[in-house]
């Protein structure tokens, strides 16, 4: 198996784990890092019924910002597991600034081994987390053994344009993986083109400013900064030009339950 600091890299956009160490404060000005808080709850509120006994579970959860919103907002149960001790950190100190540090449980921990154990939830959110759990369908089966029957999934990935490129299924490819993966699609949120493009322009002059600083502070780092400048902004630029990047609202399949309780009965 991958080693987790080389998956925790490449899902930040790092070409070496040797960068690992300086991501922290190369991104202490960003609190989202990754779905938009705003469309998780957005998708939440509109199409699924939420209560104080609601339990959600925001897998990669980065520095919290999904979490405590949801927390703050509807009132909800949620628990964050990320791989990167500052980032959970961060994720309690804001839960406490939030009021919400009661209803938030954070957790250094690898995603890939929490979906073997972590289970009965009423949401599993995953935020552009990349391939950490595998291709498409083998994270998607991985994220229904974490929620309950009839459970749902949030996961923010993209959508592909060309049927050829192999680097995104398009639409039409990710609801054949929802089929066979004994998922619906209640609802998407695309990301404005415009929008995109704004928050890339803040959150990459908040990235530069910080490895500037860092350059001059490790001169002999240059060259591996600059390499991490180069693959955002190579991320960038997929992002507005050859990808829709997309919040995606899943189900767990009826019919799906059914069959999982008969192959179980006669096991």
């Amino acid at each position: 198996m991958e080693t987790i600091e080389a998956v925790i890299a490449r899902s930040l956009t790092a070409k070496s784990t040797e960068l690992l160490p300086y991501l922290p404060y190369i991104l202490q000005d960003l609190w989202e890092l990754g779905a938009s808080p705003k469309d998780v709850i957005e998708l939440i509120t509109k199409h699924i019924p939420v209560s104080a006994n609601t339990q959600v579970l925001d897998l990669a959860c980065g520095k919290g910002a999904v979490s405590v919103n949801l927390a703050k907002q509807l009132g909800c149960h949620v628990k964050g597991i990320d791989i990167m001790p500052e980032f959970i950190d961060y994720a309690i100190e804001k839960a406490k600034a939030y009021g919400v540090a009661s209803l938030c449980a954070f957790v250094v921990g690898d995603i890939r081994a929490s979906v073997q154990v972590e289970q009965h939830y009423d949401v599993v959110i995953l935020g552009a987390a990349g391939d950490v759990l595998g291709h498409p369908a083998t994270t998607l089966n991985s994220l229904k053994k974490t929620v309950k029957q009839h459970g749902y999934i949030i996961l923010d990935d993209a959508y592909g344009i060309d049927d050829n490129d192999n680097s995104h299924p398009t639409k039409r490819q990710w609801l054949e993986i929802f089929d066979k993966s004994g998922l619906k699609l209640l609802a998407e949120k695309i990301i404005d083109e415009d929008e995109c493009i704004a928050l890339n322009q803040v959150q990459q002059a908040c990235i530069l400013k910080r490895v500037n600083a860092l350059k001059k502070r490790y001169p002999d780092k240059v060259e591996l900064l600059d390499g991490y400048i180069k693959s955002q902004q190579d991320e960038c630029a997929l992002l507005e030009n050859d990808i829709y990047g997309v919040t995606m609202l899943l189900q767990k399949d009826d019919h799906d339950e059914t069959l999982d309780s008969v192959q179980l009965k006669r096991g």
